[in-house]
Protein backbone atom coordinates (compact mmCIF):
# COMPACT_ATOMS: atom_id res chain seq x y z
CA UNK A 1 0.00 0.00 0.00
CA UNK A 2 0.92 3.31 -1.25
CA UNK A 3 0.20 5.18 2.57
CA UNK A 4 1.24 8.60 1.05
CA UNK A 5 -1.12 8.78 -1.82
CA UNK A 6 -3.85 7.06 0.51
CA UNK A 7 -3.40 9.67 2.51
CA UNK A 8 -3.18 12.38 -0.15
CA UNK A 9 -6.39 11.06 -2.08
CA UNK A 10 -8.41 11.38 1.38
CA UNK A 11 -7.16 14.48 1.88
CA UNK A 12 -9.30 15.81 -0.99
CA UNK A 13 -11.83 13.50 -1.58
CA UNK A 14 -13.27 14.25 2.82
CA UNK A 15 -13.40 18.02 2.14
CA UNK A 16 -16.05 17.22 -0.83
CA UNK A 17 -18.20 14.28 1.56
CA UNK A 18 -18.05 16.77 4.47
CA UNK A 19 -19.34 20.19 2.36
CA UNK A 20 -21.24 18.01 0.56
CA UNK A 21 -23.06 16.52 3.72
CA UNK A 22 -23.60 19.82 5.08
CA UNK A 23 -25.37 20.89 1.27
CA UNK A 24 -27.10 17.70 2.40
CA UNK A 25 -28.85 18.78 5.47
CA UNK A 26 -30.15 21.64 3.29
CA UNK A 27 -32.58 20.04 1.15
CA UNK A 28 -36.00 20.91 1.53
CA UNK A 29 -34.98 24.05 3.16
CA UNK A 30 -33.82 26.64 0.63
CA UNK A 31 -34.76 30.40 0.38
CA UNK A 32 -36.80 29.15 -2.97
CA UNK A 33 -37.31 26.27 -4.89
CA UNK A 34 -34.84 26.48 -7.45
CA UNK A 35 -31.81 27.75 -5.07
CA UNK A 36 -33.28 24.18 -2.32
CA UNK A 37 -32.35 22.29 -6.38
CA UNK A 38 -29.17 23.63 -7.25
CA UNK A 39 -27.66 23.54 -4.12
CA UNK A 40 -28.84 19.74 -3.78
CA UNK A 41 -27.24 19.18 -7.10
CA UNK A 42 -23.81 20.75 -5.87
CA UNK A 43 -24.30 18.29 -3.34
CA UNK A 44 -24.61 15.43 -5.14
CA UNK A 45 -21.85 16.29 -7.72
CA UNK A 46 -19.45 16.18 -4.73
CA UNK A 47 -20.48 13.05 -3.72
CA UNK A 48 -20.09 12.06 -7.16
CA UNK A 49 -16.90 13.11 -6.96
CA UNK A 50 -16.06 11.86 -3.63
CA UNK A 51 -17.32 8.02 -4.61
CA UNK A 52 -14.46 8.28 -7.28
CA UNK A 53 -11.99 9.07 -4.88
CA UNK A 54 -12.95 6.93 -2.39
CA UNK A 55 -13.41 4.21 -4.91
CA UNK A 56 -9.49 5.11 -5.31
CA UNK A 57 -8.55 5.48 -2.43
CA UNK A 58 -9.84 1.91 -1.63
CA UNK A 59 -8.03 0.23 -4.77
CA UNK A 60 -4.88 1.98 -3.48
CA UNK A 61 -5.33 1.02 -0.13
CA UNK A 62 -5.75 -3.15 -1.15
CA UNK A 63 -7.56 -5.98 0.77
CA UNK A 64 -11.17 -6.02 1.80
CA UNK A 65 -11.51 -2.34 1.89
CA UNK A 66 -14.06 -0.48 0.51
CA UNK A 67 -15.33 3.39 -0.19
CA UNK A 68 -18.11 2.56 1.93
CA UNK A 69 -15.62 1.64 4.75
CA UNK A 70 -13.66 5.19 4.21
CA UNK A 71 -16.90 6.90 4.06
CA UNK A 72 -19.06 5.92 7.06
CA UNK A 73 -16.29 3.66 9.45
CA UNK A 74 -13.45 5.90 10.21
CA UNK A 75 -13.31 8.16 13.93
CA UNK A 76 -13.60 11.87 13.61
CA UNK A 77 -9.55 11.95 14.27
CA UNK A 78 -9.17 10.29 10.97
CA UNK A 79 -10.30 12.73 8.54
CA UNK A 80 -8.67 15.11 7.11
CA UNK A 81 -10.90 17.78 5.81
CA UNK A 82 -10.05 21.28 6.28
CA UNK A 83 -11.98 22.88 8.96
CA UNK A 84 -13.99 25.36 6.73
CA UNK A 85 -16.15 23.27 5.27
CA UNK A 86 -17.39 20.96 8.52
CA UNK A 87 -18.63 24.65 9.78
CA UNK A 88 -22.63 24.78 10.45
CA UNK A 89 -25.58 26.43 8.29
CA UNK A 90 -26.06 28.91 10.37
CA UNK A 91 -27.91 31.20 7.39
CA UNK A 92 -28.24 30.97 4.07
CA UNK A 93 -25.33 34.19 3.52
CA UNK A 94 -23.17 31.91 5.89
CA UNK A 95 -24.28 29.13 3.12
CA UNK A 96 -22.97 31.03 0.14
CA UNK A 97 -19.52 32.52 1.49
CA UNK A 98 -18.06 28.71 3.22
CA UNK A 99 -19.20 27.79 -0.85
CA UNK A 100 -18.09 30.30 -1.97
CA UNK A 101 -14.56 30.42 -0.20
CA UNK A 102 -14.40 26.49 -0.75
CA UNK A 103 -15.27 26.92 -4.56
CA UNK A 104 -12.30 29.57 -5.47
CA UNK A 105 -10.07 27.05 -4.03
CA UNK A 106 -11.07 23.70 -5.44
CA UNK A 107 -11.56 24.69 -9.05
CA UNK A 108 -7.96 25.90 -9.12
CA UNK A 109 -6.67 22.62 -7.80
CA UNK A 110 -8.76 20.90 -9.64
CA UNK A 111 -7.26 23.02 -12.36
CA UNK A 112 -3.61 21.27 -11.33
CA UNK A 113 -4.68 17.93 -10.54
CA UNK A 114 -5.35 17.81 -14.37
CA UNK A 115 -1.43 18.26 -14.84
CA UNK A 116 -0.44 15.06 -12.29
CA UNK A 117 1.30 12.33 -13.30
CA UNK A 118 -1.47 10.18 -11.65
CA UNK A 119 -3.98 8.84 -14.43
CA UNK A 120 -6.97 8.38 -12.21
CA UNK A 121 -6.53 11.42 -10.36
CA UNK A 122 -6.34 13.31 -13.84
CA UNK A 123 -9.29 11.12 -14.76
CA UNK A 124 -11.25 12.66 -11.90
CA UNK A 125 -10.67 16.22 -12.12
CA UNK A 126 -11.39 15.96 -16.02
CA UNK A 127 -14.81 14.77 -15.03
CA UNK A 128 -15.41 17.16 -12.40
CA UNK A 129 -13.99 20.24 -13.60
CA UNK A 130 -17.11 21.56 -15.30
CA UNK A 131 -18.87 20.86 -12.43
CA UNK A 132 -16.65 22.48 -10.25
CA UNK A 133 -16.91 25.34 -12.60
CA UNK A 134 -20.46 25.74 -12.08
CA UNK A 135 -19.96 25.67 -8.65
CA UNK A 136 -18.10 28.80 -8.13
CA UNK A 137 -20.13 30.60 -11.19
CA UNK A 138 -23.20 30.05 -8.89
CA UNK A 139 -21.60 31.26 -5.63
CA UNK A 140 -20.22 34.05 -6.48
CA UNK A 141 -23.31 35.23 -8.50
CA UNK A 142 -25.12 34.97 -5.08
CA UNK A 143 -21.81 36.87 -3.51
CA UNK A 144 -22.62 39.89 -5.20
CA UNK A 145 -26.38 39.54 -5.53
CA UNK A 146 -26.24 39.48 -1.71
CA UNK A 147 -23.40 42.13 -0.99
CA UNK A 148 -25.29 44.51 -3.61
CA UNK A 149 -28.28 43.57 -2.26
CA UNK A 150 -30.68 45.34 0.61
CA UNK A 151 -29.01 46.36 3.72
CA UNK A 152 -29.69 43.01 5.45
CA UNK A 153 -28.75 40.87 2.61
CA UNK A 154 -25.44 43.08 2.62
CA UNK A 155 -24.89 42.26 6.63
CA UNK A 156 -25.41 38.80 6.85
CA UNK A 157 -22.83 38.09 3.51
CA UNK A 158 -20.31 40.29 5.13
CA UNK A 159 -20.48 38.92 8.73
CA UNK A 160 -20.58 35.46 7.15
CA UNK A 161 -17.47 36.45 5.28
CA UNK A 162 -15.73 37.84 7.92
CA UNK A 163 -16.34 34.59 10.23
CA UNK A 164 -15.10 31.85 7.88
CA UNK A 165 -11.91 33.99 6.63
CA UNK A 166 -9.82 32.39 9.58
CA UNK A 167 -10.54 29.16 7.86
CA UNK A 168 -9.31 30.35 4.59
CA UNK A 169 -5.49 29.58 5.38
CA UNK A 170 -5.82 26.22 6.08
CA UNK A 171 -6.25 25.35 2.33
CA UNK A 172 -3.16 26.59 1.13
CA UNK A 173 -1.33 23.84 4.24
CA UNK A 174 0.74 20.60 3.27
CA UNK A 175 0.93 17.38 5.04
CA UNK A 176 3.95 15.22 4.56
CA UNK A 177 1.93 12.86 2.55
CA UNK A 178 1.10 15.97 0.19
CA UNK A 179 4.65 16.98 0.21
CA UNK A 180 5.42 13.44 -1.14
CA UNK A 181 3.47 13.71 -3.82
CA UNK A 182 4.32 16.53 -4.79
CA UNK A 183 7.98 15.54 -5.03
CA UNK A 184 6.43 12.88 -7.12
CA UNK A 185 4.32 14.99 -9.40
CA UNK A 186 1.24 13.93 -8.40
CA UNK A 187 -0.02 16.43 -6.01
CA UNK A 188 -0.58 19.96 -6.50
CA UNK A 189 1.32 22.48 -4.65
CA UNK A 190 -1.65 24.21 -3.19
CA UNK A 191 0.81 26.74 -1.29
CA UNK A 192 1.65 28.47 -4.57
CA UNK A 193 -2.21 29.02 -5.28
CA UNK A 194 -2.36 31.17 -2.45
CA UNK A 195 -1.79 34.73 -3.89
CA UNK A 196 -3.95 34.31 -6.72
CA UNK A 197 -6.83 32.62 -4.58
CA UNK A 198 -6.78 35.47 -2.61
CA UNK A 199 -6.78 38.12 -5.59
CA UNK A 200 -9.81 36.06 -7.23
CA UNK A 201 -11.80 36.57 -4.02
CA UNK A 202 -11.51 39.87 -3.19
CA UNK A 203 -12.01 40.69 -6.89
CA UNK A 204 -15.74 39.33 -6.48
CA UNK A 205 -15.60 40.78 -2.68
CA UNK A 206 -15.23 44.57 -4.07
CA UNK A 207 -17.59 43.54 -7.20
CA UNK A 208 -20.26 42.90 -4.45
CA UNK A 209 -19.42 46.55 -2.86
CA UNK A 210 -18.06 44.06 0.56
CA UNK A 211 -15.31 44.30 2.86
CA UNK A 212 -12.04 41.96 2.53
CA UNK A 213 -11.60 40.86 5.53
CA UNK A 214 -8.12 42.25 7.41
CA UNK A 215 -7.44 38.96 9.41
CA UNK A 216 -3.66 38.16 10.38
CA UNK A 217 -4.02 35.03 12.61
CA UNK A 218 -6.14 31.54 11.26
CA UNK A 219 -7.62 28.86 12.23
CA UNK A 220 -6.46 25.38 11.38
CA UNK A 221 -6.27 21.80 12.64
CA UNK A 222 -8.24 19.84 9.90
CA UNK A 223 -5.30 18.74 7.78
CA UNK A 224 -4.37 16.93 10.88
CA UNK A 225 -7.67 15.42 12.34
CA UNK A 226 -8.29 17.98 14.75
CA UNK A 227 -11.42 19.52 14.11
CA UNK A 228 -13.77 21.53 15.69
CA UNK A 229 -16.82 20.75 17.91
CA UNK A 230 -19.30 20.55 15.03
CA UNK A 231 -17.14 17.73 13.32
CA UNK A 232 -18.72 14.60 15.73
CA UNK A 233 -22.24 15.79 15.37
CA UNK A 234 -21.89 15.84 11.59
CA UNK A 235 -20.40 12.23 11.72
CA UNK A 236 -23.12 10.94 14.00
CA UNK A 237 -25.70 11.94 11.07
CA UNK A 238 -23.38 10.69 8.45
CA UNK A 239 -22.43 7.46 9.27
CA UNK A 240 -25.67 6.60 11.75
CA UNK A 241 -27.22 3.71 9.25
CA UNK A 242 -23.89 2.43 8.51
CA UNK A 243 -23.08 1.61 12.21
CA UNK A 244 -26.92 1.09 13.10
CA UNK A 245 -27.05 -1.50 10.22
CA UNK A 246 -23.64 -2.46 9.07
CA UNK A 247 -22.30 -3.37 5.18
CA UNK A 248 -25.36 -1.31 3.63
CA UNK A 249 -24.23 0.12 0.01
CA UNK A 250 -24.49 3.28 -1.34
Amino acid sequence: MNQDLYNYIIGIADNTLILAQRLGELCGHGPSLETDIALTNISLDMLGQTRSYYQYAAKVAGGDKTEDDIAFLRIEREYRNVLMVEQPNTHFGFVIARQFLFDVYHLMLMEGLQNSKDETLVAIANKGIKEVSYHKRFSSDWIRRLGDGTEESKAKIQEAIDSLWRYTDELFDHTESDEKMIAEGIGVDVSKLKETYYENVSEVLKEATLEVPERKYFTRGGKNGVHTEHMGYLLADLQYMQRTYPNMTW
